[in-house]
This record gives C-alpha cells, sequence and structure tokens, in this order.
C-alpha cells in the first residue's frame, strides 16, 4: 500500500502531465471563426490546375466562399444542387432578412440537422431562394444557369433595364445645324442694319446675332428597347431564354455578372449550372457590387466574362 505523501505525489506528477498535454491541444481547438484567412496555397484545388474557372474558384475560396469535397477536390465540372448554392449564398452575402420562415415549419424534404438546413432557411428568409407550392425545396436537385442568375439579378440590387435602355435611346446625336451655329462667328453689324436685314436673315439668324439662343429642336423621347430585343444582342441563344428571366437576364448580363465558356454569346439558360461556372458568377456579382477586385484583363478567363461592365474596370 502507497503511504499519503507517495500519492499526493504520483496526484501532482499526473495533473501536470495533463496540463502539457491540454496546452499542447489547445491550439487545434480555436474557434473556426477566429482564425486569420487562409493562405491561397491552403486552398488551392488540384483539380482546378489549368481549368479556364481557375481564377474566380480560387478567388473565392480563398475567403472561404466555396469549399472542395473532403477528398480535397473542387469538381468543378460537376452540376451545382441547390442546397450547395444555398450553402454560398450565405457565405457570400450578407443579405437584410426579408421574410420569416413561420415557427415550426420546415421543408418535407430537408430532416432535421441537414447539413445545410441552416444555410437553405437563410437563402429563403432573404428571397433568393423559394420552396415549390407543397413545400418541397429538392436540395440535391441541380440549379441551371438561368435560374442563379434570375436570384442574383433579383436580389442584388442591379440597375433597371428599362431606365437604361430609355436613356439610351432619349441621348440624341447633334445636328450639323446645332454645329454650325457653334463654329460660325458672329457678325458685327450695327443694330439698324441688322433690323434692316431682318426679312434676308430670318428669325433664327437674326437671334443669334442678337444674342439670344436660337431655338433648338425638342428630341423625342424614344420607347425603351424591349429587354427580348436588347438580349439578343448579347447570345445567339436568346430567344432559348424563358420570356420571365429575360429582363433579369440581361441586367445580370450588362453588370458584367455572366461568365460562358467556352463561347461568351452562348448562354445554355436552362442547362444546369456547373460548380466552376456558378463561381464564376458569384465572382463577378461581387465584383459588381465593388466588394470584390475582378480579374485582370489580360487573363483567359476575362475573355469568357460578357457584358458592358466585364472584368468590373
Amino acid at each position: 500500500m502507497l503511504s499519503v505523501p507517495r500519492l499526493l505525489s504520483l496526484a501532482s506528477t499526473t495533473l501536470l502531465t495533463l496540463g502539457l498535454g491540454v496546452g499542447a491541444i489547445a491550439p487545434l481547438m480555436v474557434p473556426v471563426s477566429v482564425i486569420a484567412a487562409p493562405n491561397p496555397a491552403t486552398t488551392f484545388f488540384p483539380d482546378i490546375q489549368n481549368h479556364w474557372a481557375q481564377p474566380f474558384i480560387q478567388a473565392l475560396a480563398e475567403r472561404n466562399i466555396v469549399a472542395g469535397y473532403p477528398d480535397g477536390t473542387y469538381r468543378p465540372n460537376r452540376a451545382m444542387e441547390r442546397d450547395e448554392f444555398a450553402a454560398i449564398l450565405r457565405q457570400a452575402f450578407d443579405q437584410s432578412r426579408e421574410r420569416s420562415i413561420p415557427s415550426g415549419s420546415v421543408y418535407q424534404d430537408v430532416p432535421e440537422n441537414y447539413w445545410a438546413e441552416a444555410a437553405i432557411e437563410e437563402a429563403y428568409e432573404a428571397g433568393f431562394m423559394e420552396a415549390d407550392p407543397k413545400g418541397y425545396f429538392r436540395p440535391r436537385q441541380p440549379i441551371s444557369r438561368v435560374e442563379i442568375l434570375e436570384t442574383l439579378a433579383q436580389n442584388l440590387d442591379l440597375p433597371d433595364v428599362a431606365t437604361a435602355s430609355q436613356q439610351a435611346t432619349t441621348s440624341q446625336p447633334q445636328t450639323p445645324q446645332a454645329a454650325a451655329r457653334r463654329t460660325l462667328q458672329p457678325l458685327m453689324f450695327p443694330l439698324a442694319m441688322t433690323v434692316l436685314m431682318q426679312p434676308i436673315m430670318g428669325a433664327p439668324a437674326l437671334a443669334a446675332q442678337l444674342g439670344a439662343p436660337a431655338p433648338t429642336p425638342r428630341a423625342q423621347a424614344q420607347p425603351p428597347v424591349p429587354a427580348s430585343v436588347a438580349i439578343s444582342n448579347y447570345y445567339v441563344d436568346a430567344d432559348q431564354i424563358p420570356q420571365q428571366a429575360t429582363k433579369d437576364v440581361l441586367a445580370a448580363t450588362r453588370a458584367g455578372i455572366v461568365v460562358n465558356h467556352p463561347n461568351p454569346q452562348v448562354l445554355n439558360p436552362s442547362r444546369p449550372a456547373t460548380r466552376a461556372e456558378t463561381a464564376a458568377f458569384i465572382h463577378q456579382a461581387l465584383v459588381s457590387q465593388d466588394r470584390l477586385a475582378p480579374i485582370p484583363q489580360d487573363a483567359a478567363a476575362a475573355n469568357y466574362i460578357v457584358g458592358d461592365r466585364k472584368t468590373g474596370l
């Protein structure tokens, strides 16, 4: 039997050993929220090397907006599913809540403790995503390219398409007569002579000589170009865009959000968006909000950005 002093000595030694062990493990238990932004080298996915969307994916991965799979891959050509898209929206945008999910209600096909449950609820409350009338969210269903563009255009306060079109059509070119009035030097005549010359000079010329501005024709306001017509200037398959989505796609295009690979003029609106394409859309949406720097203009990926803003410069 051990004496009391011996037992106390063993107890002290054990506590000291445990203390050292806890101290060695503690750095691994630091909450994720206080860990610094990851180094670009640690977020590089091996399967995006030399991929056309690498700059978009890499930029988002460095900011924890997109994530890979447990095996360390990103799988850029895999279809983006609705639950994954909801998770990306949650990380990328800090939108205010527009509506609340009634207490106690859950989507019938989103089980409790589902990995994307919180992201799906937040995407709904922010107005980004909807369930069907029967209450199904369809989390594993691929999301189409046009659905993503609609979601971004409707929730990111993009400029109104009709207003932009009307401003473009009401801007009138300068008439030759107006240019001539500005270039001709005024003739110096005595006032009495100008009165006698009034029948010859005419009212506009006389008004100009007397210092009064000559009457100018009133610009005619032109009706805005319909979105269905304007969108055809960007895409050869514009007729495949659902009618209700045309305005949103046009707004997203003009904001530089749309990225089409390999042909910028082919939208493929109804095709499921890949994980690479989704990253490109989200990246460009953040660029349009001035929250993310555009990719360099000389980067190959910049050639696939469609629209008026393109790289955001």
